[in-house]
This record gives C-alpha cells, structure tokens and sequence, in this order.
C-alpha cells in the first residue's frame, strides 16, 4: 500500500472552508459565473456551449477548440509557434501535475523540487518511490532559490527538476536569466523540467516590458520541459475542473498520454467548452485585465495591512499570482501559526491558511493569505484581523 501523507493545505481548507465568514485563504481569483463570463466577451452572439453536441466520451486528448486556443496563448511572441497537438487536456492542474510525476518518474529516481510550493509537486513523485530533494528559497533571498544549491542538488539519477512559477505560497517569481540558468544545468545532464505554472499569467507587480520578465518554460529554447495550467487560479473557473499539461517534446506528450489512459480517458467536454469559451480571443483578454486589477487592487489593500501591523509581521511583497507569506511575530518571536489561524478564525471568521502546518515546519510564524478574492471580502476580512493582532494577539501561543 501506497504511503500517503496528509495533504496539509487541502485538509486544512476542507475543513475550515465553509465555516468562515471572510475566505482570504482562497488561491483563485474571485470565481465566476458563466453569465458572468458571458459579459466579459466581446462577442454577445458567441454560445458558451453546443447544446446539440452528443456526450459521449469527446476528444480524448481534449477538444480542438480549447486546445487551438492553448496553443494560440503560448505561442504569443515566440518565434516557433506551439501545436495543440503539444497540449493534453486534464480534470485540473492537480491531474496533470500527478500525470506528469506518474509518468515520468519512479523507483531509483531523483527528484528536486523548488520549495517551499503546493505539496503535492514534491508528495507525489516521493510516493511513486523516486528519491526527492527540496531546493529551498528563503525571504532574504525574495523567496529565489540559489542556483549555486541547484547545482549541489544534482546527483547522476536527477530525472526531474519541478518549479513553481510564479511561486505558492510567497508569490514570487523566477525571472527570466534565472530560468535561462536552470535551463543550462539541466540541458548538461539532460533532466527534464516541470514547470508548475497554474498562476500565469497573473503577473501584477512586474511588467511584460521588464527584462527580467518570465517567460512560460516553454518559450525557452529547451526541449525537454513540461508545463502544466489551469482554469482555476488566473481564470476564476475553479469549478469547471479544466487542466493542461504542454511540451514542445512529442516523446515526453506521447509518454504522459500513455499513462492518462490509465487515469482520465477524457474531460468532461462540457467543461472544455467552457475553458474554450473562456480562452477565446474575445474574452480572455477582458478575464485577464479584470483579474490583474483585481489583484493589484487587494494587494494595495494587502499592503496597507502590513504597514499597520508591522510590528506583529513582515513579509517579501508578492510579484505574481494571488498568494502572500506573511510572518506574524511578537517581540520578534513568531507565533504558533496553526493557533494564530484557529484563534482568528475563532474570534473572527477570517480564514488564513498556516504556514507551518501546510507548507513546512520550518516556517514558524507564517500564514498563506490569498488576496484575489472579492475586494469587499479583502478588506473586511484584513480590517477584522487588525482589531484581532492588537486585541488578541498576545493570547496566541507562541512556535515551539
């Protein structure tokens, strides 16, 4: 029997999600419904769905229409467009991230994963038998892991090294020379890189036009690399339940879909109409510049909730996606985050999601706040944190 471990951070959501009043644990830009997708599209006589289409199975590698609409996406200012044939659909990113794992890596393997991130990208390869390392980053370095650790990590079996870009929990993102880095490490020993990237193209704080602008792993000049994305996080449509995995590299696509057979056959192609819909050039445009102001928005908001309480946290401010790592301390001693989260919770409805429980005993004082959600939430929930921090704080176990 397969050993599994707690997924701490889904555990922790399953059971506090619903009973909160203020959601700011929440990693999706505010969801929306499909009449609200509809306004976004430029195009009012488009339908959302084909209702005279038969449901049966569908395209068992996922529907032509969103993945023509993927590859349109990836191929924007690359000079080597990418095929839809390099696109697998999947019932979320969490598939396709365990796809990706299942099918390339196992017993006598080693896998480095970029840390800390959403457990499951280092869990996963761990239970199908591989060896994993954690590269880890640390605040003083912006969350950046150091390429110099990267290079240590290596040993002659490294088969995959995973990234998270942008990052879950903190935020940040690996820019583009530091990609060009991994790149060069892995192309020498011929390792394969995944590259989680569920939170693109959420960047709020960096602009297309700085130099060190990331790229999708796949833009890069580098064959052997995976991608994986989702509906769910830069495109509010959680519910629908639509991943992708995507490679320039057909053998690493024909591999993974080998073993999709095994878990998925096909997605729900009514959702794929969605995402389809969603994707379109005359909506997604609309959907990403709702979601990006949304963001820079809360993370306003965000920061001038720090600013009142520096005394009690710090943090290294986001660039992308919709998460922050914030430190709660008192005197400079961090707080027990797990009691920190409860005893807010508790007293306030806010939800906060525990660093310390969910993305690492290491990370004493840390809480995952998700400001994307809607902006009245935001800030009604960071206004009833505040009154908590100066009324309640000093009630809050401190880490051991």
């Amino acid at each position: 029997m397969v050993k599994i471990n707690d997924f701490a951070v889904e555990s922790w959501m399953d059971a506090y999600e619903t009973k909160c009043k203020y959601n700011i644990a929440e990693t999706c830009c505010a969801s929306i419904s499909i009449d609200q997708l509809r306004e976004l599209c430029d195009n009012k006589d488009r339908q959302v769905f084909d209702t005279s289409k038969i449901l049966d199975y569908g395209a068992i590698r996922g529907s032509d229409d969103l993945r023509n609409n993927l590859a349109r996406l990836y191929s924007a200012k690359v000079t080597t467009p990418l095929s839809p044939d390099s696109i697998l659909t999947t019932p979320g990113a969490i598939q396709a991230n365990y796809l990706t794992a299942y099918a390339l890596v196992g017993p006598g393997d080693h896998v480095i994963c970029h840390y800390p991130t959403y457990q499951s990208l280092y869990e996963i390869p761990s239970q199908l038998g591989a060896e994993v390392d954690l590269w880890k980053a640390k605040p003083e370095n912006g969350w950046v892991p150091a390429i110099d650790d990267l290079k240590s990590l290596i040993k002659p079996n490294t088969k995959l090294i995973v990234i998270n870009n942008p990052n879950n929990p903190t935020g940040a993102v690996l820019g583009k020379s530091f990609l060009q880095q991994v790149i060069d490490i892995a192309s020498a020993k011929n390792i394969t890189i995944m590259s989680d990237e569920v939170y693109r193209p959420l960047f709020h704080s960096i602009s297309p036009l700085d130099k060190e602008f990331p790229p999708s792993l796949l833009s890069m000049d580098y064959a052997n690399v995976v991608v994986t994305g989702s509906m769910s996080k830069a495109y509010s449509l959680a519910g629908i339940r639509i991943g992708w995995i995507a490679s320039r590299n057909s053998a690493l696509i024909e591999t993974i879909a080998g073993a999709r057979h095994y878990t998925t056959i096909s997605v729900s192609h009514l959702d794929e109409q969605i995402a389809a819909y969603a994707l379109h050039s005359s909506t997604v445009h609309a959907l990403l510049a709702r979601n990006i102001q949304l963001a820079k928005t809360n993370l306003a908001l965000l920061d001038k909730f720090v600013l009142k309480n520096e005394d009690e946290c710090e943090w290294v401010k986001p660039v992308a996606g919709t998460t922050a790592f914030v430190r709660f301390h008192r005197e400079g001693k961090p707080v027990d985050s797990v009691d920190f989260c409860k005893k807010l919770l508790e007293s306030t409805g806010v939800l906060f999601v525990p660093g310390s429980q969910s993305f690492g005993e290491e990370f004493k004082g840390y809480v995952r706040i998700g400001f994307v959600n809607q902006t009245d939430v935001v800030k009604a929930g960071l206004d009833a944190a505040t009154k908590f921090i100066r009324k309640n704080l000093d009630d809050v176990d401190l880490a051991a």
